[in-house]
């Protein structure tokens, strides 16, 4: 069989490209992150104050994507969120998406308030003003693209002390044999973005040098045959392999 060509492309490049087809391209990584997170995100969100400081909860989703996450966060009542992405075309399907779903919520179970806003952790000197002060920071399938320091510094400058910080990357072990990318439907070439593996100690590690500690276990998981039914045909390579980690941090 003839391979695909492959185009490497910048980050930001590479998902404004992605975006269309981001959320029906079948991609078992994130039909896993879903999996695991449907247990991980309560317990995540059970670590925050009800009220802190008698304003509304602060969360913010660090490259929010099309909003595959946001869109979880939006029956949390007094709760203000913001959703920050590099990509301007994924993040128009987020804010889209979130304000359809809102509509369909009644006011007492839905959010405050939610913003989205352009943020490239690779570029900006700061971090968006609607963004600092925040009582939790949730980050998923994000990690990959960006260096270890400036992922969890970003972190840190948005979150207040003690607030919480959801972590959910590719495993290195999936990392080895692949990285992100799509089949752009209309070259039908290979897209990828830039991408970084990372093993779960050098994250922990950074995290500690940047000012966090864990609260609770490390999560790995690998794909098992029982999975196939919900991650999809594509995930069937990948048996035995593990795919994903997440973890929850603390700044301190």
């Amino acid at each position: 069989m003839e391979k695909r060509p492959i185009v490497h492309l910048p980050t930001t490049a590479a998902y404004d490209r992605w975006a269309p087809v981001y959320d029906h391209d079948d991609n078992p990584l994130q039909a896993l992150d879903d999996l695991e997170l449907s247990t991980l995100l309560p317990e995540f969100l059970a670590l925050l104050p009800k009220s802190p400081h008698k304003r509304a909860i602060r969360l913010v989703d660090l490259g929010c994507g099309t909003g595959r996450n946001t869109l979880k966060l939006l029956s949390l009542p007094n709760t203000h969120i913001t959703g920050l992405d590099a990509s301007p075309n994924m993040l128009n399907i987020a804010r889209q998406r979130c304000i359809s779903r809102l509509d369909s919520l009644a006011g007492g179970n839905r959010v405050e308030k939610v913003d989205f806003e352009i943020f490239d952790m690779l570029a900006a000197a700061t971090v968006p003003d609607c963004a600092r002060y925040a009582d939790a920071v949730l980050s998923t399938l994000v990690l990959e693209h960006i260096p270890l320091a400036v992922f969890f510094g970003t972190a840190a400058r948005l979150l207040v002390s003690g607030g919480y910080f959801l972590v959910t990357n590719m495993h290195a072990e999936m990392g080895a044999k692949a990285q992100a990318g799509f089949v752009d439907p209309e070259t039908v070439t290979k897209i990828r973005p830039e991408s970084f593996v990372y093993g779960v100690e050098e994250v922990v590690s950074e995290a500690v040098r940047s000012g966090f500690r864990i609260v609770g276990g490390i999560r790995e998981r690998a794909v098992r045959e029982e999975d196939l039914l919900m991650l999809g045909r594509r995930a069937a390579k990948w048996v035995g392999v593990k795919c994903w980690f997440g973890l929850v941090f603390e700044k301190v």
